[in-house]
């Protein structure tokens, strides 16, 4: 069978490319390398010893989509990953962020919609439920309005897949709701490169392990959590990627309820800043250097998944634990500064 991964070399979506060929499904990869790298598509080939078909193109080229569709009319299912991601950039460019996170997505539900049979999952965020009044969080957790351009994309985004769902039964869809992905592949050929500077802790992190950076920065320890900064569910990347792989068999084998399911994916264990630091400090025997600043706009002070449903409708589960997601974060950037 043949599967579309948009974004399919970034981060998730080369892992989880990585996952489907390992599960014996052809993948072709549509990305426009605005933050990933060519030199992917050699890691992907040398773990898995097949290169995914490779189309460099900009989703949001509309008659591209549609060319590209009637090309591969043959594509079972997509998992779409492609998408601006950037908090912080999103508040000071949102309009670029709903052009590329919005427009996108209609265009392949539109060709989807002309398909027989779609499936389609959408890679989601936590960020959909704001600050949750209840830990951990579930499904049912309310939708809270968003505290960044980015997370209302999210937002929107699922609401026009559901509503794309009702009135098109051909389609069916899945969204992923993760929560912060961190790690590497234990091969050592992928994992994250962030261009330019790090928008997420864990590279920041390894890069001021390898003397990229010269400080870290904590924004806040005056929150109200047993050490004062934020809590996040950091999930290895390469468990993550295996979630996609779940959720898109649920699809195809007609095991879904409906044609719209949401599913958390996280570990279900908050870890703190200083814990995501304290982990690396253990894992590499570096001390860090780090300096408490201010709170950042936007970010919440706890967010960690319930991931009851996923362990039990998708047979899924978390597997490597935070040291281990830090260790393989660690190597890698070993690697590729080498």
């Amino acid at each position: 069978m043949k599967i579309l991964v948009t974004g399919g070399l970034g981060f998730i979506g080369s892992h989880t490319v990585v996952e489907l060929q390992n599960e014996g499904f052809e993948v072709v990869v549509v990305d426009n390398l605005s933050n990933a790298s060519i030199d992917v598509l050699d890691g992907i080939e040398n773990i898995t010893g097949k290169r995914p078909i490779f189309e460099e193109f900009d989703l949001r080229d509309k008659p591209k989509v549609k060319a590209f569709f009637q090309k591969h009319s043959d594509v079972a299912g997509v998992i779409h990953f492609a998408a601006s991601k950037a908090v912080g950039e999103s508040v000071e460019k949102p309009l670029l962020y709903y052009e590329n996170n919005l427009g996108v997505l209609v265009y392949l539900l539109q060709e989807l919609t002309k398909k027989e049979n779609a499936n389609f999952i959408f890679s989601s965020s936590c960020t959909v439920y704001g600050q949750a009044d209840e830990l951990p969080i579930t499904e049912n957790a309310p939708v809270k309005p968003a505290e960044s351009p980015y997370g209302n994309t999210k937002q929107v985004g699922e609401e026009i897949i559901r509503d794309t769902c009702k009135v098109t039964p051909n389609v069916k869809a899945i969204a992923l709701r993760y929560f912060n992905p961190i790690g590497a592949h234990s091969s050592g050929e992928i994992g994250e490169l962030p261009l330019g500077v790090p928008q997420n802790l864990v590279p920041f992190i390894t890069q001021a392990g390898i003397g990229l950076r010269d400080q870290l920065s904590v924004f806040g320890d005056d929150y109200p959590t047993a050490d004062g900064t934020c809590i996040r569910d950091y999930i290895h990347v390469v468990d993550l990627a295996k979630a996609h792989v779940k959720a898109l068999q649920r699809l195809l084998n007609g095991e879904n309820d409906g044609n719209y399911e949401v599913f958390n994916l996280g570990t279900g264990t908050g870890s703190s800043v200083l814990e995501v630091i304290q982990s690396f400090e253990r894992v590499s025997g570096q001390k860090l250097n780090y300096k408490v600043v201010g709170r950042r706009e936007g970010d919440v002070v706890q967010a960690y998944a319930d991931t009851a449903k996923a362990n039990r409708v998708l047979g899924w589960k978390a597997e490597s634990t935070l040291d281990e997601a830090m260790m393989s974060a660690w190597e890698w950037e070993k690697k590729v500064r080498r």
